[in-house]
């Protein structure tokens, strides 16, 4: 790019910063009534007029240091901040990254019929430098303002992928001083790591002496899923409390002996019932069936 046509682009520009710092309380009036921020602040308008100011100060300061293309440029931090709270707000409400950033496309006509409004002595080329000037900065907003959006939907279905791994494996009260983890489906890292804090947790809180994991649900059983209950066994261990690993079934017995675990160590039962039978005989309860079998 030639020494002339880089002074051209930088003085289109400051034009657009000083622009957008001069018609600044007209261009957020015609944003408060635009699709993004109407449906954010559906109770103040003058909320949403002063958070499109906000907006346009942020978006001034980018343009004045002649940064129209840079994500990085310190004043889109700003923006981040004030249409990331939007975005995020929207996506909960069920809106794709992509329909907020149309919504944010839709900005730049409001704001491009001002500017051509506006009186001047430049030149039609100049005119049109400043135009897309405006036009690049807006696409620079829209690209933010997406990425953003994505990352809080992200940030969103780890936090929902984190309540439901604690909803698929409830820590559940037998006895007193006896807990157990029913567990079913497939045990992978995060999962199990969840189960070893549920349990640890519901240890402490309960006084839990005696803790069952019962993987009667677990379609297999490979050496990762081994190491993960032999880690739970000993944090639980290291809590106060025994641990006993019930509802071996035959196929995965012979697949432990296959792949060469040893559960040595581990205490195992059948089934959940001999496990809890096993808890309630160490603390002395002997459970009996009624006379005349009822």
């Amino acid at each position: 790019m030639r020494v002339s046509e880089q002074e051209a682009v930088e003085s289109a520009a400051r034009e657009v910063g000083a622009f957008l710092e001069r018609r600044r309380e007209q261009i957020a009036q015609r944003w408060a009534d635009a699709p993004l921020f109407r449906a954010v602040f559906t109770v103040s308008r003058d909320e949403a007029v002063e958070a499109c100011k906000a907006v346009l100060d942020a978006l001034s300061e980018v343009a004045s240091a002649g940064r129209l293309e840079d994500v990085a440029a310190p004043g889109f931090d700003r923006v981040r901040d004030q249409l990331g709270r939007m975005a995020g707000s929207r996506t909960r409400t069920g809106s794709s990254p992509a329909q907020i950033a149309d919504e944010v496309a839709a900005l730049r006509a409001p704001t491009a019929e001002l500017l051509r409004a506006e009186p001047s002595d430049a030149t039609a080329a100049e005119a049109a430098e400043t135009m897309l000037a405006l036009t690049v900065l807006m696409g620079t907003l829209r690209l933010v303002v997406m990425q953003t959006a994505l990352s809080s939907g992200e940030a969103l279905i780890a936090r929902q992928r984190q309540q439901l791994l604690e909803v698929a494996t409830p820590v559940i009260s037998l006895w007193e001083g006896v807990v157990a983890v029913p567990l079913i489906g497939t045990l992978d890292s995060a999962r199990s790591q969840v189960v070893m804090e549920s349990l640890l947790e519901s240890v402490v809180d309960r006084r839990a002496r005696y803790a069952i994991l019962d993987i009667t649900g677990v379609p297999t059983v490979d050496s990762l899923v081994a190491q993960h209950l032999m880690k739970t066994v000993a944090a639980a261990r290291l809590m106060g409390a025994e641990c006993i690993v019930s509802g071996i079934r035959p196929a995965i017995a012979q697949t432990i002996v296959h792949l060469g675990i040893d559960l040595g160590t581990v205490l195992t039962r059948a089934s959940l019932a001999d496990a809890l039978a096993y808890a309630l005989s160490q603390q002395g309860i002997e459970v009996s069936p009624r006379a005349g079998g009822r």
